[in-house]
């Protein structure tokens, strides 16, 4: 039999995180169910009593708190209509009850060594591999996301770390996105999306600064960034800004605008004044072309550095 981890992503198997809904939202395995043995507020209570009286104290009233709860767990988890792997923060008490309640019941379930701890290891190791970076660079609406998307509908293996990260990586890159995950589970969001990939083949991603929105890169993921061959786009700016108006263009015209506000002391007031007046005008070209003299120069600033 293959290891409970070596199963997470595998589609004949049901993942079940028994940590608290806090935890599980801060990060958790891509794909696994949240099943808490705990609340927020009752692993608090536990976790209280484990530090300030005793180890059995806290047993004592975990037991308490989730003995009502039994049936309901297995019910959930027998609806789940699958062989269950099961993990908490370590791989140990929370697990291991839970997994050995589902035995009890008939159901077939084995935990993950070390628990999520352990899944996070392995995730920061599997960036670490030596691959074959390759960075896709270029000014501001060079279209460099399409080109990518364009290179893995034809078998590349690529990375699309702006899609995971739920932002396009400026001031405007939220406006109309999703919420963005945490910095924990973008590791996650990063080991599941290279699951298949193959160490022998090249890794295309798109150029980034340390953070995108938000979200903090793993450093040694940034650190290849910075030191992989770079293939550069080098685009019109007639075409970047019809790339802008078409990828912005539907977007709420206060959200565009509260993103110029956002950057004001970087881009000036007077240049902020004529973009916000463009936008006022629906003349969004002109807001676009306004935006690119400040993107442009920052661009250029940092490949000198480079």
């Amino acid at each position: 039999m293959t290891s409970a981890l070596d199963d997470i992503y595998n589609d004949g198997f049901a993942v079940v995180d028994v940590r608290t809904p806090a935890e599980y939202t801060q990060g958790h395995i891509v794909g696994a169910k949240n099943l808490p043995l705990f609340t927020n507020e009752e692993r608090a209570e536990v976790g209280t009593l484990y530090v300030q009286t005793s180890r059995e104290a806290a047993i004592q009233r975990g037991l308490e708190l989730v003995g009502h709860k039994l049936a309901s767990f297995v019910s959930a988890a027998r609806a789940l209509g699958k062989p269950l792997i099961v993990y908490c923060w370590r791989g140990g008490m929370r697990s291991s009850s839970m997994s050995w309640l589902f035995t009890t019941a008939g159901l077939q379930s084995r935990t993950i060594p070390r628990g999520y701890k352990g899944f996070r290891q392995l995730a920061h190791e599997r960036i670490a591999q030596p691959w074959q970076w390759h960075v896709v660079s270029g000014k501001t609406g060079s279209g460099k996301t399409t080109y990518l998307r364009e290179m893995a509908s034809r078998g590349e293996q690529v990375l699309d770390l702006e899609g995971l990260a739920n932002h396009r990586g400026s001031s405007f890159g939220g406006i109309g996105l999703p919420p963005q995950p945490t910095t924990e589970h973008m590791l996650n969001l990063l080991h599941h999306a290279m699951r298949d990939f193959d160490e022998a083949r090249q890794v295309w991603l798109e150029d980034e600064s340390r953070t995108i929105g938000r979200v903090h890169l793993p450093e040694h993921l940034y650190n290849c960034i910075r030191s992989a061959p770079r293939h550069e786009l080098d685009v019109p700016i007639d075409v970047r800004i019809a790339n802008l108006v078409t990828e912005y263009g539907a977007l709420p015209t206060n959200e565009l605008a509260a993103a110029f506000e956002r950057i004001r002391e970087k881009f000036g007031g007077e240049r902020t004044q004529r973009a916000l007046t463009a936008l006022e005008a629906g003349n969004l070209a002109l807001a676009a072309e306004i935006a690119l003299e400040y993107y442009d120069r920052t661009y250029e600033f940092s490949a000198k550095r480079r």
